[in-house]
């Protein structure tokens, strides 16, 4: 695991960490639920004039975007008009993460519970010390080489600066909710 890793893993849990979404794909036409007896896919006309009764609903694989699913009746089966949306369907963005974590709150909490001060907004070292990860010299040159830093690794000063915001960048696209003014 890499040394982000572990950073993400402490805050967002394990549970969040690199965990992919799967959804179970629709599957129409099987089983003995999926169609009635007395109804086929292409359906049955009613006589003129007496009302029919609803028509089951099929979930069907959309031909729009993948994980998503339209609803059609068996008379509408195979066409390419949507009666209506799935309600597990999402109207997020792709990039908008499903369960963001608010980074600065659980941060907040356990730096309360700390037992010293630790200003894990603007320290490396105290972030990496509040997590109860290695904050040593050699694990923030390891955490700078991981991360792409091409500053001298030898100035603490300036490598932690920008650790601390690639840090907090890479939180936030990875799901976190950071402040802005900790993000790059």
């Amino acid at each position: 695991m890499s040394f982000f890793d572990r950073i993400k893993s402490k805050i967002f849990g394990s549970a969040h960490a690199e965990t992919p979404a799967t959804e179970a794909a629709p599957q129409a036409g099987t089983g003995p639920a999926a169609t009635p007896a007395s109804t086929s896919l292409g359906g049955t006309a009613a006589p003129a004039g007496q009302a029919t009764a609803p028509s089951p609903q099929i979930t069907a694989p959309a031909s729009g975007a993948p994980g998503t699913s339209e609803v059609v009746s068996p008379a509408t089966a195979g066409t390419s008009s949507p009666v209506a949306s799935t309600p597990g369907a999402s109207s997020l963005p792709a990039s908008a993460p499903a369960g963001a974590v608010d980074v600065a709150a659980i941060l907040d909490g356990k730096a309360k519970g700390a037992g010293q001060t630790l200003n894990w907004r603007h320290s490396i070292v105290d972030l990496l010390k509040l997590l109860d990860l290695d904050s040593s010299l050699s694990a923030r040159q390891e955490l700078a080489k991981e991360l792409g830093y091409t500053g001298d690794h030898n100035d603490s000063a300036a490598m932690n600066t920008w650790l601390h915001r690639q840090v907090m960048t890479k939180l936030a696209a990875n799901g976190g909710m950071v402040p802005a003014e900790l993000r790059d």
